[in-house]
This record gives C-alpha cells, structure tokens and sequence, in this order.
C-alpha cells in the first residue's frame, strides 16, 4: 500500500506541491490504504477514522488530484465511480432484483462484492430519493468493511440542503461524520484557472461563419472521409437530431441536446458512444431556464467526468454568460471544469485517439510508398 512520501511523489511528478490541507488528505488516505502508523508518524498526529474519508471543498481545489493519485496507487480489489454512472447501474439492478424484505441492501451488498476500495468522485445528494438510496448503500458498505473515499463540493452538513427533506438525511450525515475522516480544501487557488490555453480553440464565439468554420474543420480533422449530414439517432432509448456523426465525433445542436427534455442519462450514453461533442448554435439566452442550465451542467460533467472533448459554438463566450445564473445546482464547478477543459493540461480520449489514427495512416502510407 502507498504511503504518503510514495503519494507526495506521484503529485510531485504531475507538478503539485501539496498544500496543508492536501498534506492532511494524503496522510488521511495513506492510514487508509493500509499504513497508518506511518503516516502518523510522518504526518499528523491526528486519529485518522479506519473507515473513510471524506473530501470537501470548491472547486479545483485539488480533490479529485489527490484521491486519484492514491487511489492509482492502492494495490487493492478497487472501483472508482462517479455519481450518476452509480445511480444509473444501482437503478438498473434494483429493477431486475427479486424481491425481497430488503432489496436495497440486497442490491447493494451485490454491488460492493469483492470491492475493497471505493472512490465515489463529486459526490452530492440533492434528490430525497438518491438521499434514500444513498443512506442506505452507505449503511451496508460501512457494514461490510468497505473502504470509502468520497470527493465533493459539499460539507456533510450540507448534503440534500433542501429544508423540506435534510432533516430525514441527518442520520447518515452523522454517520459520514463518524466513521470518515473529513478533510475541508480550503486553499484560495483553483488548479483549474490560469492555465494555458489549448493550441487549438474549443470553444467558439459569436456564432458567424468563422465559428461554423472552425467546427466543419474540427469534424473533418477528426473524422476523414466522413459525410456532414443530419440523421437522428439514439440517446439512452431516446431519438436526438444530429447535424453529423463519426465514429469519435457527435455534432449537434444545443436545442436538442438540452433544451428538449432529457436525463443525465442521455448524456452518460453519449459520452460512451463517443470520444468527443460539438455543441452548436447555443443562444445563451436560453439558459435562463433553469431546466436547461442544469441539462448542460449534467452533460458537462459526465463529459469531463469521462475526459471526453468538448466543444462549443454559442452566441458569447460561455463561460461569461454562465455566471451570475442561478437556478441549477454545482454551476461554480461546471466553470472550473469549463476552464480545465479549454486548457493546454486537458487530455481528451478524443486526443488519444486522434493520435493513434495519424500513427495508423502514417503506417498504411508508408506501406503504400514501399
């Protein structure tokens, strides 16, 4: 198991001089994985709980960083997971379960076999119904002896922060508070802003033929021989207008993708047909409505969640016009995510795999000329 010099060394190596409070998760997460005499030693001499721990903070605090890093680290039987990918599989299970007196814990105990170590990124619980689902999943991995990490915006006190409902969750927030070692990230950098812009745009701004230019060249770029013609296809059972399709690369139009009525579930099933997403003719005005705010919030994060690229073509810069909007939850992260994801240090599955084709063509050319 990792201990914090070897975690230390990992971030050191991506350019990350651990904070306070990032030098208490590592010590936190090292006691975790397996060596906790020596991060105490070495780190802190707080009591670090056996069972969890629990990141928070704002955004681009360098969460996420640190647990990954551990958690690429940890020589054990592990699963990382975001949020709405465990909803939509814990969903899927409990349909087809039989019944039972407890199908839930059933479910879940089904769902953590043989998981040793679970990371749960961006975790929140706005929703009365995840909050019930999520009470009781937490309940039995701590039972079982599951290890948990969990990352999120949000202190424990302040999960499900609708007053009709937080009271009904307070129980599990007492026990993330018993059984978790929780660690606030209260740094004043975002990791994500500042950084150096990418070498070629994503995001594009007005909409005028320069925009619709760069777009017809990014489709091109990454889908050679590949007609630009509308067709409609299929998002989590659902039809969707698409000005274009490849084999890496969706392009469509903002009105379809989320101003008609859609789930975070459309978008988990976009982001694993394809590597990468053109959003088009986005009218800012339109995300007023705060349906349609939280669609894009949702597509956003499942998007970088799976380090898939992204781009954009709206009326003004999107960034801009994203805030000050209220009326959808997390938008202060979907702007750091935002800024990474127009940013030199964003590595996209689309990058990778533009990468492997212009290898390949070059091959098949080299063949040809001999």
């Amino acid at each position: 198991m990792p201990d914090p010099t070897d975690i230390t060394r990992a971030l050191a190596a991506r350019g990350i001089a651990p904070d306070t409070r990032q030098r208490e998760a590592i010590g936190a997460l090292a006691a975790l994985l397996g060596s906790q005499q020596r991060a105490r030693h070495a780190w802190s001499s707080a009591a670090f709980a056996p069972q969890g721990v629990y990141c928070h903070g704002l955004p681009g605090r360098g969460k996420s960083l640190v647990v990954d890093t551990a958690f690429e680290l940890a020589q054990c039987r592990k699963r990382r997971v975001h949020f709405h990918e465990f909803l939509r599989e814990m969903n899927r299970r409990l349909v087809n379960a039989p019944p039972s007196d407890d199908r839930l814990g059933d479910v879940s105990r089904q769902w953590l076999d043989r998981v040793e170590l679970l990371c749960f990124d961006e975790f929140h619980v706005h929703d009365i119904a995840d909050a019930f689902l999520m009470g009781r999943f937490l309940d039995t991995a701590i039972g079982l002896g599951t290890r948990i990490v969990l990352t999120s915006n949000y202190a424990p006190d302040d999960l499900l922060p609708d007053p009709e409902f937080h009271q009904r969750f307070l129980p599990t927030i007492a026990q993330i508070r018993r059984c978790f070692t929780v660690i606030h990230f209260d740094g004043a950098r975002d990791y994500r802003f500042g950084v150096e812009a990418a070498e070629v745009p994503r995001f594009f701004a007005p909409l005028d033929p320069s925009s619709r230019h760069a777009l017809r060249d990014i489709f091109a770029r990454h889908e050679r021989g590949a007609r630009i013609e509308a067709l409609t296809l299929s998002a989590a059972g659902r039809p969707l207008a698409a000005r274009a399709a490849g084999s890496l690369l969706l392009w469509a139009d903002f009105e379809p993708l989320c101003v008609a009525s859609r789930s975070h579930l459309d978008y988990l099933d976009l982001a694993e047909q394809w590597q990468g997403l053109i959003i088009d003719n986005l009218r800012t005005s339109a995300l007023t409505q705060s349906h349609t705010l939280q669609r894009l919030i949702w597509l956003i994060d499942i998007f970088y969640d799976h380090k898939r690229a992204l781009f954009i073509a709206s009326d003004q810069p999107i960034d801009s016009a994203l805030i000050g909007l209220e009326g959808a939850h997390d938008l202060s992260r979907t702007l750091s995510r935002l800024a990474e994801m127009q940013s030199r240090a964003y590595r996209s599955t689309l990058d990778a795999s533009g990468g492997k084709r212009t290898a390949d063509a070059a091959r098949i050319e080299e063949a040809d000329d001999s």
